[in-house]
């Protein structure tokens, strides 16, 4: 199961992305999270102690990593280099695990757009088509906001992208983008996710003004998700609203995909 979670900038792409790697890991999943945004924050939203997020360093700003496996020094354009890297000791190497959910920080290439050929680039690009794993496994791609990753298609490779929205026109008319542009990469299976929803009056205008996108599963708006930011601690273990309704939204995930979630060791 390999799971791309995006959507506009602050509707919670990274509390869902914690939310659902905690309650895979809780089912006796293996989960591995990818923290894919420029400015990584999903160590924190997941409650790693601060001296594991100190060991944690973004993939892309491995410059001596990216030459050796490359063959180019990164922030070079065009010339010679390896495209296809050798890249599946990356996860065990660079990441670190806790409560059962184990996290690679992936960073970004900052430089060119959708036709980007640098060094950086390759490393990324093939990083994340080698993302695989045994049957039960469970990858979850915290992305970074808007639709970049898209244009780059990075994210081509995944069983289902899940678009987190708010209960507006503005957040919705991202998600209208994300579609149009996943479709143009073969991704088709998409999903809403409706963040900070305070009323069934909410949930509805989602469900009717959707761009064409099945609304899996609601997050409801509550106060503690700001608190549990304060006081260091996950939302998982400190909001049961937001706990309950990401388990309904993995079982519903689950209804639409494979392998089965099972909460047996």
């Amino acid at each position: 199961m390999k799971i791309a979670i995006s959507g506009k900038g602050g509707v919670g792409k990274t509390t869902l992305a914690a939310l659902l790697a905690q309650v895979y890991a809780e089912a006796g999943r293996n989960v591995l999270a990818v923290d894919a945004d420029p400015s990584p924050c999903l160590a924190g939203a997941l409650g790693f102690p601060a001296e594991q997020q100190a060991k944690l360093h973004p993939i892309s700003e491995m410059d001596e990593l990216i030459l050796e496996r490359t063959g180019a020094k990164p922030g070079t354009i065009g010339g010679f280099f390896t495209l296809n890297p050798r890249v599946d000791d990356i996860p065990e190497r660079f990441s670190v695990a806790y409560r059962n959910v184990r996290l690679l920080e992936m960073g970004s290439v900052d430089i060119g757009g959708s036709g980007c050929i640098c060094p950086e680039s390759a490393m990324l690009k093939t990083l994340f088509t080698h993302l695989l794993f045994r049957k039960d496994d469970v990858l979850i791609l915290d992305m970074y906001a808007g639709v970049e990753h898209l244009g780059r298609a990075t994210v081509d490779f995944v069983d289902a992208m899940l678009v987190v929205v708010e209960p507006t026109r503005r957040s919705l008319g991202t998600a209208s983008q994300i579609k149009i542009l996943a479709e143009d990469i073969g991704l088709t299976r998409l999903w809403l996710i409706g963040n900070k929803v305070r009323d069934e009056a909410e949930t509805a205008f989602l469900a009717s003004e959707t761009p064409g996108i099945p609304l899996l599963g609601i997050l409801p708006a509550d106060m503690g998700v700001q608190e549990a930011d304060r006081l260091g601690i996950p939302v998982y273990d400190h909001v049961p609203s937001l706990r309950k309704a990401a388990e309904d939204i993995a079982l519903a995930l689950d209804s639409q995909t494979s392998p089965k979630i099972s909460n047996e060791n």
